[in-house]
């Protein structure tokens, strides 16, 4: 059963001028293992954990940081969630996000499919 579907994009050149700005947004927005990954990635994840809350209805309190896009050699990215996000999905019966991630012509974008019992 789908639970919800987000969708989002990101201006890229927009993007990396707000992180410019406001340098201390990469530690609020990202974990460890994804500030280090180009502007085109960054952008893409950012839509991601955008799409991920749309999928869940934009309830308030989600933490950024708890929506992680991990992807491990040869396979497609994943979503993978804790603390607040992880209850909210939970509460809503989420047991799996669907993700689908591009960056081109200067754009960002990811779709996200919250699927659940």
């Amino acid at each position: 059963m789908i639970v919800g579907i987000g969708i989002d994009v990101v201006d890229i050149a927009r993007f990396v001028r707000q992180i410019e700005r406001t340098p201390r947004l990469l530690d609020r927005l990202f974990g460890d293992g994804e500030r280090g990954l180009p502007a085109e990635s960054l952008a893409a994840r950012f839509a991601a954990k955008e799409a991920v809350a749309k999928s869940l209805g934009a309830p308030v309190g989600l933490v950024w940081r708890d929506v992680v896009v991990e992807r491990e050699n040869g396979h497609r990215p994943q979503i993978v969630v804790r603390g607040s996000v992880a209850k909210i999905a939970a509460d809503l019966g989420v047991e799996t996000f669907h993700l689908s991630l591009s960056h081109d012509a200067g754009i960002a974008s990811a779709m996200v499919v919250a699927e659940g019992r």
